[in-house]
């Protein structure tokens, strides 16, 4: 019979890149997963990870091991949501990560929400970015995620159950001493924006090249109140959600001459088997009633 918790280590491998990177989390040592790792090929018969470099990865027999351990992994989820229905009310910790935003503006009061509904619920909260967030979700670190995603940018997300908690409006703003919106001004303007990989980023930029122009891009940051204060400082173009400029509670007016009908979608994951666990369906409904108020 293969050992679940080598399985699991070839999986972090795959998800991490590396060997070091899924030691760095697991609180392993390279070698102690290299020993593991070479059990389970031992114990399959086939080789399951190959060099490439200085790093490693998985050969087809190993991609094709991580993808049944996953469907082991989703099937224990929905045993361990089979068996927190049996309790009357939802309770236990639930690890949840969500990006700054929303970390800032909704969850203190979702929190205190299920503070008041669930005493027996202990959440607790990780501000981390949304690709770092999917990867612990993955790795079992967290339990659920709470992240956004942009037009254009959405992808599939194997192994996750996804539910759309709202819309949240995204308009441009060019800095507020910039009187004449013309074509040559937003091209010469400069803008801030979130680093280069992020979603974000790459649906801003096809929106301007839509729009016939290349942005200066002279900030980065994934701070969006940041991009705020630098539009109202008048140092910056930027794409601005309106959940940021509410909390800030900020004067600015779109531009007319940058699209006001665009949204991100709000998120919730969590892996696939688990979405009918009392505790995440507890979290999930108090984040979205917070959102819409």
């Amino acid at each position: 019979m293969l050992d679940l918790h080598r399985l699991i280590l070839l999986r972090e491998v795959k998800l991490r890149g590396s060997m070091s990177a899924a030691g760095r989390e697991l609180s392993y040592s390279h070698s102690a997963i290299s020993q593991q790792l070479a059990l389970l090929e031992k114990e399959v018969g086939v080789a399951l990870l190959e060099k490439v470099g200085r790093n490693v990865k998985l050969t087809p027999a190993g991609e094709e091991l991580v993808r049944n351990t996953d469907a082991i992994l989703a099937a224990v989820e929905r045993a361990e949501a089979d068996l927190a229905s049996a309790h009357e009310r939802p309770q236990g910790i639930v690890d949840v990560a969500a990006f700054a935003t929303i970390s800032r503006t909704v969850m203190p009061q979702a929190l205190a929400a299920l503070a008041r509904d669930y005493p027996g619920l202990d959440v607790r909260l990780r501000r981390l970015d949304p690709e770092e967030a999917v990867v612990r979700l993955a790795s079992r670190q967290v339990d659920a995620v709470i992240t956004d995603a942009y037009p254009g940018t959405e992808r599939e997300a194997a192994g996750f159950h996804t539910t759309v908690l709202g819309d949240d409006p995204i308009r441009g703003y060019l800095p507020v001493n910039v009187a004449d919106p013309s074509m040559d001004v937003l091209r010469t303007v400069r803008w801030v924006m979130e680093p280069k990989t992020a979603a974000s980023t790459q649906w801003a930029l096809r929106v301007c090249r839509e729009r016939g122009f290349e942005p200066l891009v002279a900030y980065e940051s994934s701070d969006l109140l940041f991009h705020l204060r630098m539009v109202e400082n008048g140092l910056a173009a930027a794409f601005i959600p309106d959940i940021v400029v509410r909390e800030a509670g900020s004067p600015l007016t779109p531009s007319d001459a940058l699209p006001t009908d665009q949204q991100r979608s709000i998120l919730f994951l969590v892996r696939a088997g688990s979405e009918h666990r009392p505790a995440l369906i507890a979290i999930r409904e108090a984040v979205k009633s917070a959102l819409v108020v």
